[in-house]
């Protein structure tokens, strides 16, 4: 028995040994987020120095401010066209553009973003045409776009959904050997959704090419933070599912580039998963349906003006020369032309076929739906029949 009992105690010996070299080569990998976001640029446009994160070119910096300019007029846009009943919805990001540039600049041809509904400007800066992003926003029964033409899945409105189907894609693409980075997008309400724990457990344990941005703009709806978890940080919950995981100034489009580029790269290496905790704030309402003064103060509001993504941007580059008034303006015209055109496209009434409603259900219709169809379109005639008959009275 004292030799089995010593063999017993060996092996625990052994075994705690191990666990605590894989502890150190995990800790050493997946390092914990740091206590400040990271930030390259703060709110004055002034640039600071990092150790870990280096200063994107000048090129992609004046890129980056065009984008900015575009999405926020895209946001604009949307906003006035709810109003006016072209569109049924528009859950803007005003304020939060910097992360939805990031996103979209980060991945390459071959890679994959999969967006929330408040994600348009990162579907646009994808390539998706603003016309065909507002599509699902304006009611009708399709996405708007082919998802495989852009690498971009189509905008989930039920929170957190669309992370496993990111992980699940992800996982798909390193099983076939495929160069491919899958960016998921969430909020930070997001992550007290059971899918979000579900997916990001799944990326680390099957270690797949996925980085987790959820934009923490301070509410979910009108829940704060404070109510959702009592985490260090969004980015620390990293560390129970054993990936790396950082914080960065949401507003500094400079610093969310940097850090996303780190963590694509990471991924596309064959690194795993990470999660990027963006601190940002949502300057408008939830959506069009909210009234955002019910749950906090115009003053908590206001100070995030001073910390706007596109006057830091721009204070930067003017600073820097890379932009002058000649640049800005012609930024500043490509995003009224694309406003413009967004405009002329949603004033057309689209045609609507009731049929549609049956015909994309299943590749050959079922007698059910036959059936369905049949009496829909029974009702539709004897309807406009009635029409008819009371105008020629």
């Amino acid at each position: 028995m004292k030799s089995s009992r010593g063999l017993d105690d060996r092996s625990r010996e052994a075994h705690a040994g191990e666990r605590t070299r894989s502890a150190r080569r995990r800790s050493d990998d997946r390092p914990a987020p740091r206590d400040t976001p990271v930030q390259l640029i703060d709110e004055t446009g002034q640039a600071h120095a990092d150790e870990q994160y280096r200063m994107p070119a000048s090129d992609a910096l004046r890129e980056a401010y065009r984008m900015l300019v575009e999405g926020r007029r895209l946001n604009e846009q949307c906003t006035a066209l709810v109003k006016q009943g072209r569109l049924a919805v528009y859950p803007s990001s005003h304020g939060q553009e910097a992360c939805q540039v990031a996103a979209a600049m980060v991945l390459g041809e071959g890679d994959w973003l999969f967006p929330t509904y408040r994600d348009t400007v990162a579907v646009v800066g994808r390539g998706v045409r603003p016309a065909d992003a507002m599509v699902m926003l304006r009611g009708d029964w399709h996405g708007g776009y082919d998802p495989a033409v852009y690498g971009v899945a189509p905008q989930a409105t039920p929170l957190a959904t669309q992370l496993l189907h990111a992980v699940g894609f992800a996982h798909a693409a390193k099983m076939r050997g495929e160069d491919t980075v899958v960016l998921a997008l969430c909020g930070d309400g997001a992550t007290s959704e059971g899918d979000f724990h579900e997916a990001m457990n799944f990326a680390a344990v099957f270690h797949v090419p996925v980085v987790f941005l959820v934009q923490n703009n301070g509410f979910a709806i009108s829940v704060p933070l404070s109510r959702q978890t009592a985490a260090t940080s969004l980015a620390h919950k990293a560390i129970g599912y054993g990936m790396p995981g950082q914080g960065v100034d949401g507003n500094d489009v400079a610093a969310v580039l940097s850090v996303l580029t780190a963590a694509v790269d990471r991924a596309r290496e064959g690194g795993g998963p990470s999660l990027v905790e963006a601190h940002t704030y949502r300057m408008q309402p939830h959506t069009n349906a909210d009234d955002d003064t019910r749950y906090r103060e115009r003053d908590e509001v206001q100070l995030w003006i001073a910390r706007d993504p596109i006057t830091r941007m721009s204070t930067h580059l003017r600073a820097s020369g890379a932009l002058d008034d000649d640049a800005q303006q012609t930024i500043a015209e490509g995003a009224e032309r694309m406003a413009s055109d967004l405009r002329d496209a949603m004033n057309v009434d689209p045609e609507i076929d009731p049929e549609d409603l049956f015909r994309w259900v299943t590749a050959q219709r079922s007698p059910q739906l036959a059936e369905q169809w049949e009496l829909l379109r029974g009702e539709i005639d004897r309807d406009r029949m009635v029409t008819t008959e009371g105008g020629a009275r």
